[in-house]
């Protein structure tokens, strides 16, 4: 918690006027079972009604300095920790931005979604609960017993005993209940997670109606979380039953041994009866700490992981003096690369690319082939550095890709990913992506090359057609054309096209790649194809196979090879035409 504290630092002036508010409240409320105690000692049993008057006034004003001294606290704990959280989510947002994919992989999205909303949640909870009870029980409990112990020494001794025994439980109740709540934690993760890929999946869970299998699996992680929850609740459960029974038997004690020590003439009996609120007031203030102890111990599992998210430096880091000039040329080569997810893992079979030694020419069109697995998208990847290489160099125009600033070498490539995404918001707006200052006609001409436009003109909305989330509302080949939109209008140097026509039928396919042969002339072009028909016209064809470059040629170089890519083309297009 102390790392999340300079968060805390712009909001100190809130932070110190909840307490001070407070402290007018503890105080006023230490005075009313004195009070109480002077009205039977000295009121009633004198017969003085003035004075009872008087001093019921008195009670009477407290409690409403009393109330707005606890109402003052309420606004500022609260302002104070929305604000806290707000910092704390804009930080973890940013530096989740700088996360590499590797990165994002070894959190997992729907942790990271929790971290965001459920974690912070538990630790403004903990703030404002923190600026509050955890204040204002040491407070009462304290000033409680100084006021006690001065009304009498003896009944202080019963006292002191029952605080001790009440302690002691609760610390045995809060090491039961710690290590449940951070369970709690990565059940909900588990929740989320299951939660996210239906929300995601949902077609394709209709599609195969699976969605009896995805209720159970729901289901499920639901069951664990409640699991968790149902184990802790029990724990802490215990303590207000526990905190009744040490209040009873303490309560009894006081009044035996007060009514004694009163038949003594040792103790006044308005004197018990402050010295019993007393007692009252600092068990309560014992169960206000046992609840607080509750909130820390949740919250301290979320801390840890907030903290995981702030503190982690992603693997992917810009270098001291980066190369800040613009891509000029799109000349791509790989030398020697070899690539793996887990870096840590020593298995060479773990190796998703192998040795590719691979010069790509400015303005050149590649083609790449391959089955399922082979290498295709990862090696792609590796040009925008959304991966680093494991071993070997990525270069671009005679650079290697590490000493790039990653922003400015980004801007230079267009990427049209095989998992086509979109955003809520117009057409235009996601169109906007690739270059924010874009004008309404440059997005209609870049519409018009990727044939977006075809569907767009038809629209009752037109470019202004508000899409949902991931485009909900399109077709898989209308996503596609808008993405390729979106990609071109940056006028990249080198244009990463991955499978991102699969979806669009062959006619069109052909209209995108004329436009770009006349609007994007120069521009280095690297298309990875399931159809033979997107690569016949490629400068090269490169064929992967288990991560390896198996073939590479102009197409008929390929086809009088007679290999991989021979055997696939006749099996697409069979051997008219060869």
């Amino acid at each position: 918690m102390i790392k999340l504290l300079k968060y805390l630092k712009p909001y100190l002036k809130y932070a110190v006027a909840a307490p001070l508010f407070l402290f007018v409240e503890v105080i006023l409320e230490l005075q009313q079972p004195r009070l109480m105690g002077d009205i039977v000692d000295i009121g009633i049993l004198s017969r003085d009604m003035d004075f009872v008057f008087a001093t019921g006034l008195k009670m009477i004003a407290f409690a409403l300095i009393m109330s707005a001294g606890g109402l003052g606290c309420m606004y500022f704990s609260s302002k104070t920790s929305q604000l806290f959280g707000k910092d704390i989510r804009d930080a973890m947002f940013e530096n989740i931005q700088t996360f590499s994919f590797s990165d994002i992989d070894k959190f997992q999205t729907a942790s990271l979604v929790t971290r965001l909303t459920n974690d912070v949640t538990q630790i403004q909870q903990l703030v404002m609960m923190g600026l509050r009870m955890m204040i204002r029980a040491p407070l009462l409990a304290t000033g409680g017993f100084l006021m006690a112990a001065r009304l009498n020494l003896k009944l202080s001794a019963v006292l002191a005993a029952a605080l001790l025994i009440l302690t002691f439980f609760i610390v045995i109740i809060m090491r039961s209940a710690f290590p449940l709540f951070s369970m709690i934690q990565q059940k909900l993760d588990k929740v989320n997670s299951v939660m996210r890929e239906n929300l995601s999946g949902i077609r394709v869970i209709k599609a195969f109606v699976r969605s009896d299998y995805e209720k159970k699996r729901f289901a499920s992680a639901n069951n664990e979380l409640t699991n968790a929850g149902i184990k802790a609740g029990n724990i802490m459960a215990l303590t207000f039953p526990i905190m009744i029974i040490v209040m009873n038997f303490t309560t009894v004690a006081v009044l035996w041994l007060g009514g004694y020590l009163a038949g003594a003439g040792e103790i006044e009996v308005g004197k018990i009866l402050a010295f019993i609120n007393y007692t009252t007031q600092i068990l309560f203030s014992f169960l206000m700490l046992a609840f607080m102890f509750v909130f820390i111990s949740r919250a301290y599992a979320s801390v840890a992981r907030i903290n995981d998210v702030l503190s982690y430096k992603s693997s992917m880091q810009n270098p001291e003096n980066p190369v800040k000039d613009e891509i000029t040329e799109g000349c791509i080569e790989f030398k020697n690369v070899f690539f793996k997810y887990n870096d840590g893992d020593k298995d060479d079979d773990k190796y998703e690319l192998r040795g590719i030694n691979l010069k790509i020419k400015p303005g050149e069109t590649i083609a790449i082939l391959g089955e399922t697995g082979s290498g295709k998208s990862t090696l792609v990847n590796l040009i925008p550095r959304l991966y680093d290489a494991t071993s070997g160099q990525v270069l671009i125009d005679g650079r290697d890709v590490r000493s790039y600033d990653i922003e400015t070498l980004r801007a230079g490539i267009g990427v049209v990913p095989q998992d086509t995404v979109l955003f809520s918001g117009t057409v235009a707006e996601n169109i906007r992506w690739g270059n924010p200052d874009a004008r309404e006609d440059e997005i209609k001409q870049y519409a018009q090359i990727s044939q977006a436009s075809e569907f767009l003109d038809t629209l009752p909305g037109g470019y202004n057609t508000v899409i949902g989330q991931r485009g909900i509302g399109l077709s898989g080949g209308q996503r596609q054309r808008i993405a390729i939109a979106r990609a071109i209008i940056k006028k990249p140097k080198i244009l990463i096209l991955d499978d991102s026509t699969s979806a669009v039928d062959v006619m069109t396919e052909v209209k995108i790649q004329q436009g770009f042969r006349e609007k994007l002339s120069g521009c280095t072009w690297v298309i990875i194809a399931q159809r033979i028909s997107t690569a016949l016209d490629a400068d090269r064809i490169i064929v992967l196979k288990d991560g390896a470059i198996a073939e590479q040629g102009t197409h008929s170089e390929l086809i009088a090879q007679g290999g991989i890519y021979y055997d696939i083309y006749k099996s697409q297009l069979g051997t008219e035409g060869i």
